[in-house]
């Protein structure tokens, strides 16, 4: 049935082959869980999806006048979510050598010192934002710096760009440059302020973000338990168990806890909508508590790779008897790609040298559906499923001459998706869509 097009209202007609999760296909199977419409139609109203389905079905559920854009040959699925990356970082991207500790001496901490000066936040912002939108991310859960105006920055950048971002300013308040430090009194405050000023102001929201454990001091963790305690709504964010000179420098400063994660459970930084990056070498306990608080890990397999880390173990985090939230996340600096299709490529990698071989509806489920679940932000972003927020990627998977012999050979849908999370990056990204809104591509 036709019906005319409301004078207020923005409509968005996608046809193509439509992919997206309902549920986590880790748990339950891809047959419960993915949904794939060969040649499907999306339409989305004022940012929202309205109805998704069979193109031959759907159509008539059309308005008048509304131009369908037909993506045929591509994939559209709902935009990926970086579930951990430090804006702040992205000018160093690509820095040579290294592991974790002295790579943050010798290069992040110089580089986040550069951003004291609100210009350079701006036009970090700016171009952080680009390089998500042309990679097909449309949310993100990342670091600022300790400067409270590189919240503001960013968050004013992704407001006028009408983006879903979760952004805190890194508590950090011994082990670091003295240029970087706060206190932990002055980090209460200026997150308690930044807090009040951006959390659920149009689509951003605000995180608790302790760097990690060697850099605050028992009493910041306090101050940020006393920030959740008082803000439950926002999210907390940091890093665990990622390097094993980590993890013996944290047993170190905090010899009374059991364990890495254990710190910060102490001070009951442990819950929904926690999420912590890394957890490479997470022992059975710690997975445990993390299952039974309902926290999450980013899983960040590039930088992992990059700075020697170590190597995910993502089958035990999914153990069915006691899932754990896992996204993907690209952790630039020390990731090398704004692609999460990249980031896939080595989850795979990662993977097979665990001995297990990662499914690429499972590697997309990570990216998208998997990243909103951990982020506790399900009900609004990482599906097409209707009556939510119409954030999109179109995706070429014939986007390189390689890829397009690739593709020839191809005999299912999970074939294609395989083929996207090996092979593809940026140039496999034909359209981002923010809140029903073309906002990169041609």
């Amino acid at each position: 049935m036709e019906y005319e097009i409301p004078e207020a209202q923005h409509f968005a007609a996608l046809r193509g082959t439509i992919v997206y999760f309902i549920d986590d296909p880790f748990l339950v199977g891809k047959e419960k869980a993915f949904v794939c419409h060969e040649d499907g139609l999306l339409i989305a109203a004022d940012g929202i999806i309205k109805a998704v389905g069979p193109y031959v079905k759907i159509k008539s559920q059309l308005p008048v006048g509304v131009e369908i854009e037909h993506y045929e040959g591509h994939i559209i699925s709902a935009g990926f979510i970086d579930s951990h990356v430090h804006y702040v970082q992205t000018g160093m991207i690509g820095s040579y050598g290294e592991q974790l500790i002295d790579w943050l001496n010798n290069y992040t901490f110089i580089e986040e010192q550069k951003l004291k000066d609100p210009a350079a936040a701006r036009e970090m912002s700016s171009v952080f934002c680009d390089e998500l939108l042309r990679n097909g991310t449309t949310t993100a859960f990342t670091f600022a710096a300790v400067y409270p105006h590189t919240v503001d920055a960013l968050l004013e950048e992704t407001e006028r760009r009408n983006m879903r971002m979760i952004a805190g300013k890194i508590m950090m308040d011994r082990n670091a440059p003295a240029a970087l430090l706060d206190d932990a009194q002055s980090s209460y405050e200026d997150s308690k302020e930044l807090i009040q000023k951006w959390n659920g102001r149009g689509r951003q929201q605000y995180a608790i973000t302790p760097r990690f454990a060697p850099t605050s001091t028992p009493a910041q963790l306090e101050a940020a338990s006393a920030l959740w305690r008082e803000y439950p709504e926002v999210h907390v964010h940091s890093h665990v168990s990622e390097n094993l000179d980590e993890l013996a420098w944290v047993k170190e400063l905090f010899p009374e806890h059991a364990s890495y994660l254990d710190v910060y459970d102490h001070y009951n930084l442990v819950g929904r909508r926690s999420l912590y990056a890394h957890g490479v070498h997470l022992n059975e306990a710690e997975m445990r508590t993390l299952h039974e608080r309902e926290a999450a890990i980013a899983h960040c397999p590039t930088s992992n790779n990059f700075l020697g880390s170590g190597h995910f173990p993502l089958r035990e985090a999914k153990r069915l008897d006691r899932p754990v939230h896992v996204g993907l996340g690209t952790d630039i600096g020390a990731g090398t790609s704004f692609s999460m299709l990249a980031t896939m490529n080595e989850a795979y990698k990662v993977a097979q040298l665990r001995s297990y071989s990662l499914q690429a509806v499972n590697s997309f489920f990570l990216a998208t559906l998997g990243g909103a679940r951990s982020l506790d932000i399900d009900d609004k972003v990482g599906t097409l499923a209707p009556g939510h927020e119409a954030d999109i990627v179109v995706l070429n998977p014939r986007a390189t001459k390689i890829m397009d012999v690739r593709m020839q050979r191809v005999s299912s849908i999970e074939d294609v998706l395989f083929v996207l999370g090996t092979m593809g990056d940026d140039r496999s990204v034909k359209a981002t869509y923010i809140a029903g809104k073309k906002t990169y591509g041609a």
